[in-house]
């Protein structure tokens, strides 16, 4: 039996500066998890994973993370993803280096 699918976003590295990055719905890419597509359909979630697999000028290592419909857009619902959102974890540089200003 088959699990029942969960509502997911897109997500990846960038190519040229490692950051996590997030598809829009209007296929930009983005470091913020808020902004993302949140996808709950199994074959437009397919689709997207493919767009994104499409831009190795862009993204390395795309895949479907889970996610729910938050206040302010999608929000992770694994430790790994959230961990993801909150930038390097050995100094301050990123997202964590924005956030300080």
């Amino acid at each position: 039996m088959s699990r029942r699918f969960t509502p997911k976003v897109v997500t990846a590295n960038a190519l040229l500066e490692g950051d996590v990055v997030y598809l829009t719905e209007d296929d930009r890419w983005t470091r913020h998890h808020h902004e993302a597509e949140l996808i709950d359909d199994e074959a437009h979630a397919t689709l997207r994973l493919l767009h994104a697999q499409s831009q190795p000028h862009l993204v390395v290592g795309p895949y479907l993370a889970d996610a729910v419909a938050g206040a302010n857009g999608p929000e992770p619902t694994h430790f790994r993803e959230v961990f993801r959102t909150r930038g390097p974890s050995n100094y301050p540089h990123g997202k964590q280096a924005e956030a300080a200003r």
